[in-house]
């Protein structure tokens, strides 16, 4: 007979005390997998499991700064602000950019100007962006120097180029040559050369471009000469394609030939004749012309008037062409 013994064994043949420890041996399997579920949770925002979360993977969380969405959210998203910055930034049919060849003393005259441009009605985005600029040589007077720097600084709408304030000696060589380094990232379809005694009728002259070519074009008031019934166009406002711009811009033998003295609507037409350039050429007469002494020619149709050189002739036009003619009426003024 044995005698009972506090080491006494199982039926098993492992010792008793083992009987104590099962409980806790069934825990074990569940503290592993805590830790597994639990540690990768504390460790950065940035960082994801492919485990289990594979199979119903999100897109990047907001604390990345983007928002999840269902459905595959962020590819969705993306394509609908492409689809709406397409639909906001439309290129129209054209651009142009008008310059309105000046000198920085004619601070009265430019706001004529400007008021004559910002009361035409707006042409739509879709059809043709106009861009107007005032163009200067260098500004060598202090004084209008700080004057013209407030109409930049305010209006955004000047111009300044890299020769001395001239008429006839080479300051439309410097414009033409300098537009397409200036605007070379966003060029522009046409380029104008116009005066500060022309207005222009934007609108008109908008859609007579809307249906020409957009390479090698020359267009204005045509001067015959000979047998050539277009031989240039008159100062008083012509177009020329950005195509062209960029030719007179490259060509050195205007400059070698000192060929930027003179009349400078005769040697634009002289460049592009010898250079065989502009050759779909138009011509908008009559519906460009002089203002004639009396004041009596305008036309209903008109694209470009010319020769506004004093305050009542400006008056004249506006007159004619109601520019006034929204204007609400109000105690504050009356207006004969």
């Amino acid at each position: 007979m044995k005698t009972a013994s506090s080491s006494s064994s199982s039926s098993h043949g492992f010792p008793a005390t083992a009987s104590l420890c099962t409980p806790y041996l069934l825990l074990v399997p569940l503290g592993l997998l805590a830790v597994v579920l639990v540690v990768p949770s504390l460790g950065s925002s940035h960082v994801r499991s492919d485990g289990l979360g594979v199979l119903c993977r999100a897109g990047p969380s907001a604390a990345d700064g983007y928002l999840v969405t269902p459905g595959g959210g962020d590819a969705a998203s993306a394509a609908a602000a492409a689809a709406a910055e397409t639909k906001a930034v439309v290129r129209p049919e054209l651009r142009l950019l008008v310059g309105v060849l000046t000198t920085p003393k004619r601070y009265e005259r430019r706001n004529i100007v400007r008021l004559a441009y910002a009361l035409q009605p707006a042409v739509p985005s879709g059809v043709a962006q106009v861009d107007v600029r005032f163009v200067f040589c260098r500004v060598a007077d202090p004084v209008d120097a700080q004057l013209v720097a407030l109409e930049a600084a305010r209006h955004g709408d000047i111009l300044v180029l890299n020769c001395t304030e001239n008429m006839n000696d080479g300051k439309t060589h410097e414009y033409l040559s300098s537009v397409p380094r200036m605007f070379a990232s966003s060029p522009y379809d046409y380029v104008m050369k116009t005066d500060d005694d022309t207005y222009l009728r934007v609108a008109a002259l908008v859609d007579e471009l809307r249906h020409k070519p957009r390479d090698d074009v020359y267009l204005g008031y045509g001067f015959a000469v000979g047998d050539d019934p277009m031989q240039f166009m008159h100062g008083m406002g012509y177009v020329v394609s950005w195509d062209v711009a960029t030719w007179v811009s490259t060509n050195e033998d205007i400059l070698r030939y000192n060929d930027t003295h003179g009349p400078e609507d005769l040697l634009v037409g002289k460049w592009l004749n010898i250079g065989r350039r502009g050759k779909n050429r138009y011509s908008l007469r009559p519906r460009m012309y002089d203002l004639n002494w009396d004041m009596d020619n305008f036309r209903p149709d008109t694209v470009l008037v010319h020769m506004l050189k004093d305050n009542r002739r400006w008056a004249a036009a506006f007159r004619y062409f109601n520019v006034t003619a929204g204007l609400q009426p109000s105690n504050l003024y009356h207006f004969p």
